[in-house]
């Protein structure tokens, strides 16, 4: 089984998918500690999975013993793969050291990750186009860089925004270009292409560069992934789960409803009819926005149409800088094959993620969003005390990679290549 490591792995989207494609993780890298928990706890289910003992993992989910606790019923070299650290010059040794006694002698085959992406995202830079100029967080590919340099994997796999083609460093030269050039430095070829999500089995437009590394000098080497083609709407993603309006819901497990659909099961987000799920909590809104929500709605509903936030009613029209709040309700419409694409953002409001079903009246859930990032129904985000976080649930999925997608380009490289 070719070895892994994840560098700014997140709440382990891409760790996921590369896992369901028969790789094995041999340690993840994540400096957010809530992030880094959800990390320990999927980490915590495969063993539990493997060695048939998935009951303790759901008298953890009932909440029926404490994380701690949980923790306690597994081995500690499982927890300790994950390693909570800021990449930084600084750190190096500490992680190389501990990624080292984890290796003990055995090689490593890929790693894989993505930097955070804002200092890259078109969104961001549009509001300031220096923005990127001296952002420490776009020169972390040099870190990334480092582990190839001590690691020597086969192949790597870096993925990221599509903002990274035309973002520019301090000389004005192409970022992206002195990123591969680094690279080759290393002793890699490299080639990308521009995947949308949308294509590999996720219903939702997300564009990302996945990049692929391959040691030594070749080309021709990105492995074919086959497009998947989707025969689905966005609102399956809903149908199952329970109805619930603004300000209802609970984090603890509740039966889904019967589902006689495919695509849940398909890719992965579902295992069997009726299974429980968790983050299945709506936020509460202000009955301002919930008559916004309405408007949105019913809008799309009788005319297929978005509504500007200028086309609001004078009253409802609370901020003056209306140009950056355009766009800025947006209903997930369930009769379309894809959803918009589901960002970090989501952790502060849900405007742009309005339930399609005009009777719920609500944001989305972070189950929801979670179904659309595909993660597993039985997937956990964890929190940084142990006690549930809504708000960082939906933050760690706005930023994970979609488990399908990863899956994906995992499949492939295991299919095109001999690691």
């Amino acid at each position: 089984m070719p070895k892994y490591l994840d560098l700014f792995a997140g709440a382990g989207g891409l760790s996921e998918g590369f896992i369901r494609a028969g790789f094995e993780p041999i340690a993840h890298v994540e400096m957010d500690v809530a992030a880094s928990y959800s990390l320990k706890t999927r980490m915590a289910y495969h063993w539990l999975k493997r060695n048939n003992k998935l009951n303790i993992y759901t008298q953890y989910l009932n909440g029926e013993i404490s994380r701690e606790e949980f923790y306690e019923k597994i081995p500690k070299p499982i927890l300790n793969s994950v390693l909570n650290y800021e990449i930084s010059e600084e750190t190096l040794p500490a992680i190389f050291s501990e990624i080292d006694a984890m290796l003990n002698g055995k090689h490593l085959d890929l790693i894989v990750g993505g930097p955070p992406c804002q200092a890259y995202s078109l969104a961001g830079r549009s509001r300031s186009e220096s923005k990127m100029i001296g952002d420490k967080r776009s020169y972390l590919y040099k870190l990334y860089a480092e582990f190839l340099r001590r690691y020597e994997p086969e192949y790597f796999v870096f993925e990221n925004v599509v903002g990274l083609l035309s973002a520019k460093d301090e000389d004005g030269t192409l970022h992206f270009e002195n990123m591969r050039k680094l690279f080759k430095d290393y002793g890699y070829s490299t080639e990308f292409r521009t995947l949308n999500a949308s294509d590999y089995g996720v219903l939702q437009n997300r564009k990302r560069i996945i990049l692929i590394g391959k040691r030594g000098g070749h080309e021709g080497f990105y492995p074919e992934i086959p497009i998947i083609e989707n025969k689905h709407k966005a609102g399956e993603l809903f149908c199952d789960l329970p109805a619930i309006k603004a300000g209802e819901g609970v984090i603890t497990p509740v039966p889904t409803k019967p589902y006689s659909g495919k695509y849940l099961y398909k890719s992965g987000i579902k295992e069997y009819d009726l299974e429980p799920v968790t983050f299945h909590q709506a936020r509460p809104h202000t009955e301002q926005d919930l008559e916004i929500y309405r408007i949105v709605v019913e809008t799309w509903n009788k005319k297929k149409e978005r509504i500007a936030y200028t086309d609001l009613p004078e009253r409802l029209r609370t901020h003056n800088n209306t140009k950056c709040f355009l766009d800025r309700f947006k209903v997930v419409a369930g009769n379309l094959p894809y959803t918009q694409t589901v960002v970090a953002h989501i952790c502060r409001d849900g405007h742009y993620y309005i339930h399609p079903d005009i009777k719920q009246n609500r944001s989305l859930t972070p189950r929801e969003a979670a179904r659309i990032q595909t993660f597993p129904d039985n997937y956990y985000f964890e929190s940084v005390t142990g006690k549930p976080s809504r708000t960082l649930a939906y933050k760690q999925i706005g930023n994970a990679v979609p488990v399908c997608l990863a899956y994906s380009v995992a499949k492939a490289l295991r299919n095109f290549w001999t690691l």
